[in-house]
């Protein structure tokens, strides 16, 4: 099955980014493909380069980045919603990339189920 993924809350003031993290790996790990994750709202946060969370707390960025880079996971970080939280091409994590809500449009229409992680 392809799988499209949208992330609408940030990385550590809510569970949606873990959950949708740990969807994506059980998914891949059971063969399924992920076409995108797209990151909206709040869920932009989870791209910045600039977090830095304690040694002794898990690094969700690092973690998205590290899924993208072993499974080719396009991750896509909504244009407007960044901006708005200053994140912007030259402070997002590797892997990440920003464009706008047509990305999203397109990996519903392409994926068999489109599965939203936060209100």
């Amino acid at each position: 099955m392809n799988l499209g993924i949208l992330v609408n809350e940030g990385p550590y003031q809510h569970q949606a980014a873990d959950s949708a993290y740990l969807f994506c790996k059980a998914a891949l790990a059971k063969g399924h493909q992920i076409h995108r994750v797209f990151f909206y709202h709040d869920g932009v946060n989870n791209s910045t380069r600039l977090t830095e969370p304690p040694q002794d707390d898990r690094n969700i960025v690092a973690r998205w980045s590290k899924l993208a880079q072993d499974h080719n996971v396009d991750l896509v970080v909504c244009v407007a919603a960044a901006l708005r939280r200053g994140i912007r091409d030259d402070n997002l994590a590797p892997g990440f990339r920003i464009s706008g809500l047509g990305q999203l449009v397109e990996s519903g229409i392409q994926a068999d189920r489109l599965v939203v992680f936060g209100d």
